[in-house]
């Protein structure tokens, strides 16, 4: 079976105006193209700039589609604000609003320095609060409706899980502001939903998760009971398709998509106890040195 189909119409999303928060690479990228696929024009935002002309350009020519990047560091609402007025000054109105931008690394919780924690939190909870609230009370201002957040979370943001302490506790705060948010602002003609992906292996963030050997050690795909991981096309798939006008009727929802994973292990970093403490050592340093270059 070829996962990677593509599953709506080709103008599925035409007319529509798309932020994806993180979407330089990644699971962010694979969005956005397929957004752009779809007929969407598309904003990608992160801190690297260079990354995201370098993405735009190239979804731009693969796609036909308009892709617009412009910096961000979603912890500084000031930046989002300003990011946010970028977007409107270009395409005159924003209708979804994808919370993509995370961070996280492993770690027993006790290494963690008071700043390492922050960070995870500012990016991931209080990231995905900056752009919510900025866009939302545009929204409410200028009583635009028919528009909708999407977040991505994770599964452990319900179960918990060792190992990335700050990832849950910002994950699972993004997931209940879903919640809550798709029953306050529903008379706004806002719809709020999340997706809980399992392993969609990433270069640049599984390098950080799981460096070197412990890739090998540790291969996720043996803990999904369909025996693979996902591939990028689905989980774009299942992001249009609540993002449209398809899915109109989803609101406050969490779609997990993880073959199953979660149910068979809950806490996807729990198996790391196994790991001896001189290999935390070295893998601070193999983190550490990936982090200077």
């Amino acid at each position: 079976m070829d996962y990677s189909k593509k599953m709506l119409r080709d103008d599925a999303l035409a007319g529509k105006n798309i932020v994806v928060t993180g979407g330089g690479s990644g699971l962010g990228k694979a969005m956005t193209r397929y957004f752009l696929e779809l007929g969407a024009k598309v904003a990608i935002t992160s801190r690297n700039l260079d990354k995201l002309k370098t993405t735009a350009s190239e979804l731009e020519s693969e796609t036909g589609g308009t892709c617009l990047p412009v910096q961000c560091d979603v912890r500084h609402y000031d930046q989002v604000e300003a990011m946010m007025q970028t977007v409107l000054d270009s395409f005159e109105k924003v209708d979804i609003l994808v919370n993509n931008a995370a961070g996280n690394f492993i770690s027993p919780t006790e290494r963690l320095s008071a700043n390492a924690f922050d960070t995870i939190i500012d990016i991931v909870l209080k990231g995905t609060k900056n752009c919510t609230l900025a866009f939302g009370k545009h929204w409410i201002d200028t009583k635009q409706e028919n528009t909708n957040v999407l977040n991505i979370v994770t599964t452990y943001a319900w179960t918990g899980s060792g190992y990335v302490v700050p990832s849950a506790a910002a994950k699972a705060g993004v997931l209940a502001m879903t919640r809550s948010l798709a029953v306050e602002w529903a008379k706004y003609g806002m719809r709020f939903n999340a997706i809980a992906p399992g392993p969609f292996p990433t270069k640049g963030a599984w390098d950080r998760l799981l460096p070197g050997e412990l890739r090998e050690k540790f291969d996720l795909a043996k803990k999904v009971p369909l025996k693979r991981v996902g591939d990028h096309q689905e989980l774009a798939n299942l992001a249009a398709y609540m993002v449209s006008d398809f899915g109109a009727y989803l609101n406050g929802e969490v779609i997990t998509i993880d073959g199953g994973e979660w149910l068979k292990g809950a806490g996807m970093f729990n198996l790391l106890e196994a790991v001896p403490e001189p290999m935390w050592d070295m893998l601070e340093a193999m983190i550490r040195a990936k982090k200077d270059h």
